[in-house]
């Protein structure tokens, strides 16, 4: 396992939510004999951010602050497609050895279909930061073996973070005079990684997955559960991972 990937993660996860929500509601406990009505103010603002942030609403709304607006794709925007790693599943059991985590498979699955509907080579980029086989590689093998992309003529397996995923893949790409790429990612990760490509000289078409159209609220859209809070924490990952970028620019 990489030692930076894990430091950096580590610290995310400490940052974020729920994590961090839960370390003040505990600090605020301990308060609570010493200085009662502040223990109180940080348990109250634990409990209800926690339940803010739980609520498909509020949830929807942070995703969709980090998505562009998306694009027609005619096939001469650009000369490749770029496909980011975005997880791998290590040991599975069902396919007996690593497999695509559920981000990666959506942005392979898109990529696949942009590929064969464009006509464009394929760049694949993600490496092993937790063991096993690189991310990369496991997407090749997925385009090839099951959404039947013929070839894939990048492979970048080093990587293990999104500028790296830009750095390493420019190695490949440009000695091929490859100068304009799709880049297909998340549509919520986009905003983080359009940039990274850009600085070294790309013209990028964001190509992101996950779209979909607004739709009237409903009173379940206000009641927390599991997956809002996930959605909270993927967006504000990538605004914590924008802020990061900025400061080490």
């Amino acid at each position: 396992m990489s030692t930076s990937w894990l430091i950096t993660n580590l610290i995310a996860g400490l940052l974020l939510p729920p994590v961090s929500l839960l370390i003040l509601g505990l600090i605020g406990l301990a308060m609570l004999k010493r200085r009662r009505a502040l223990g109180r103010s940080f348990i109250a603002i634990s409990l209800i951010m926690i339940w803010i942030l739980s609520t498909p609403w509020i949830a929807g709304f942070l995703l969709d602050s980090l998505k562009p607006v998306p694009t027609a794709l005619t096939g001469k925007e650009a000369d490749a497609i770029v496909i980011l790693g975005g997880g791998s599943i290590k040991d599975s059991i069902e396919y007996g050895g690593d497999t695509l985590g559920r981000f990666t498979l959506e942005r392979v699955r898109y990529g696949a279909w942009l590929s064969k509907r464009l006509g464009k080579p394929i760049l694949v980029t993600g490496g092993a930061p937790i063991g096993g086989l690189a991310e990369a590689e496991i997407m090749r093998d997925s385009l090839m073996l099951e959404f039947g992309v013929k070839r894939v003529r990048w492979v970048e397996s080093a990587s293990i973070n999104t500028r790296e995923n830009a750095r390493n893949s420019a190695h490949l790409l440009k000695p091929d005079g490859i100068e304009r790429i799709y880049l297909v990612t998340n549509a919520w990760h986009l905003a983080r990684a359009v940039p990274e490509f850009e600085m070294l000289g790309f013209k990028v078409i964001p190509a992101g997955t996950g779209y979909s159209l607004p739709q009237p609220l409903v009173p379940l859209d206000f009641l927390p559960n599991g997956k809002a809070l996930q959605d909270s924490w993927l967006a504000l990952h990538e605004w914590l991972g924008l802020l990061w970028y900025r400061i080490r620019n």
